[in-house]
């Protein structure tokens, strides 16, 4: 399952991480950017360690499990 990770800093100087499942694919570069810019404008969320001040990077996680069956 692909998600997209976004990563803030907040006002303690801690990493803020917020995930979203099912990423829109390709991601557009400007659109990820100018989401996060909202996202600070707005306040629209906080961390125990205060708001987010800053924007700190965006990726994409892939991630596959793969079950193993035991005899």
């Amino acid at each position: 399952m692909k998600k997209i990770e976004l990563k803030f800093s907040n006002e303690d100087e801690k990493t803020v991480t917020y995930s979203l499942e099912k990423p829109v694919e390709p991601v557009d570069p400007d659109a990820v950017d100018s989401a996060m810019d909202e996202i600070l404008t707005q306040n629209a969320f906080t961390s125990s360690g205060g708001e987010l001040v800053s924007k700190k990077s965006a990726r994409i996680v892939d991630r596959n499990v793969t079950e193993i069956e035991l005899p």
